[in-house]
């Protein structure tokens, strides 16, 4: 008789978008490097033993993430990037190499976002193809999904499955894959998703047999509206969360890496 898997790690992590200064990202991370170290030295937790129970990312804009790489570098937080082509060189001006994201010290690039999709036609088969690049550059495919209209999870499940399938199909049998379960009518929402809705979707998303096959590692967040005291609802369908301008305060995004690693 095989033995249970372990539990995955939880994840836990935001992307400033387009909202930041230059100034304001390397400001933004000090700040965040601050809060963890005077709030390890007051309690019994050190960086390391809380970095020990989940993952943490940062995804800036493509201009400071080589500036976030190093100010990141030595703390096991992750830096990331908001995108990525799908050649790793070539000439194809203005796109993002997934070989240089890698060269730098990115370690996970987040895919096929819905306002990637909306306001640029990205497809399935686009996010198929970035992934595929990222994996082959030992890059963390971090690929968004979700539904473009509120309805009952089975029907979100369905709509999503299919773009889960479409990435699947192309990244290797063994890479690391991390899905970012946003539904886009809660995105920028006054309020995420109900907590039953995320479960339920996150669930049937994670036995789809093109998940359930896969030798690597895939976990899953929610994303969309997330805030404080969110994770404890959603804990039992998702590894962790994907925030966005709730997070743009440190104190507030470290706030919740707390309540992720402790849920």
């Amino acid at each position: 008789m095989s033995s249970p898997s372990p539990p995955r790690r939880r994840i836990v992590g935001v992307s400033t978008k387009m909202y930041f200064s230059a100034a304001r990202t390397k400001q933004y991370v000090q700040e965040l490097l601050q809060i963890i170290s005077s709030s390890s030295s007051s309690s019994s937790s050190s960086p390391s033993e809380l970095l020990s129970r989940l993952d943490i990312f940062i995804i800036p804009d493509h201009v400071t993430l080589a500036s976030v790489v190093s100010q990141l570098d030595g703390t096991g937080i992750l830096a990331g990037a908001q995108d990525a082509f799908h050649e790793d060189a070539g000439a194809f001006t203005g796109e993002v190499s997934p070989a240089v994201l890698a060269e730098v010290g990115c370690r996970i690039v987040e895919l096929g976002h819905a306002e990637r999709r909306r306001l640029f036609g990205e497809t399935d088969a686009d996010t198929a193809r970035k992934a595929a690049a990222a994996a082959r550059n030992g890059l963390v495919p971090l690929v968004c999904v979700g539904e473009r209209a509120r309805g009952e999870a089975a029907a979100a499940a369905g709509e999503c499955g299919r773009q889960v399938e479409a990435v699947l199909a192309s990244v290797p049998d063994d890479a690391e894959v991390v899905l970012a379960y946003e539904p886009v009518w809660a995105i920028g929402a006054a309020e995420p998703a109900g907590a039953d809705h995320v479960v339920a979707v996150a669930q049937r998303i994670m036995a789809l047999e093109c998940v359930r096959r896969r030798r690597g590692t895939t976990r899953i967040l929610y994303g969309g509206s997330a805030g404080p005291g969110l994770f404890e609802k959603l804990k039992d369908g998702v590894d962790g969360l994907f925030l966005g301008r709730f997070a743009h305060d440190p104190a507030q995004f470290y706030r919740t890496i707390l309540e992720v690693a402790a849920a």
